[in-house]
């Protein structure tokens, strides 16, 4: 059912506040960390057999390169942290509810995987991407209301705008949307998800922010050369 992966994610994001702002100082950090550890795994399996499915490598490495291009033109990462800051600089003096709400609101709608799990759900049906971004989240959720409150909790209504709207344009586009172009548009957001799991992990950091132009020049590299 369409929405069903945003509704799990507003779920958990729900829960993990709940259970951070009342009861998240009893859990050690340890367990946190080995717990996102675990969950970096996983994100990185998902990525990868999204990005192992295409069957045009070329029009993955072409998104890849214009994407990165046209992300470092447009100064997307810098402009999503430029963003964020000034968000918490405005509502530095609000108190702790609006703090929350928008360093949580932030987190959980900027990326990859909240765009491509939104799509994935509105094309398929099959939310997978977005179960994973769920458990992340809520591991997230207890860490950010144990010390910023209760604000938390209310991003969950921030990413059920935010990704039901993905959502359901990607559901109003299936016709333009083929198979073969899902297909490497999955394979780029795979890749991208990787990225993810990697900076998960500790292992690198990448410029996400600034390939996410890619998963979106895949598309009209694949009808450009036909392949639709």
């Amino acid at each position: 059912m369409i929405l069903t992966g945003t509704m799990v994610n507003v779920a958990a994001i729900t829960a993990g506040a709940l259970i951070g702002r009342y009861a998240g100082r009893f859990i050690p950090s340890r367990i946190r960390l080995t717990v996102m550890a675990g969950l970096g795994l996983a994100v990185l399996l998902i990525g990868l057999q999204l990005a192992l499915k295409s069957v045009q490598p070329m029009i993955v490495i072409g998104s890849l390169i214009l994407g990165g291009i046209l992300g470092e033109l447009l100064r997307i990462e810098a402009r999503l942290e430029s963003f964020g800051m000034w968000l918490q600089g405005r509502f530095a003096g609000s108190g702790n509810i609006a703090e929350g709400f928008v360093a949580a609101s932030l987190l959980y709608c900027v990326g990859a995987m909240a765009i491509m799990g939104s799509l994935q759900d509105g094309l398929s049906g099959t939310p997978s991407i977005l179960y994973a971004k769920s458990a992340l989240d809520g591991v997230a959720s207890i860490a950010l209301a144990s010390t910023l409150g209760i604000g938390v909790l209310f991003s969950a209504l921030s990413v059920a705008v935010y990704q039901g709207g993905i959502t359901i344009a990607a559901e109003s586009a299936k016709a333009l949307l083929t198979d073969s172009v899902v297909r490497e548009m999955n394979a780029v957001g795979g890749l991208l998800i990787v990225a993810i799991g990697l900076d998960l992990l500790g292992i690198k950091r990448l410029p996400v922010g600034n390939l996410l132009p890619a998963v979106f020049v895949a598309v009209g590299l694949v009808w450009m050369f036909g392949l639709a």
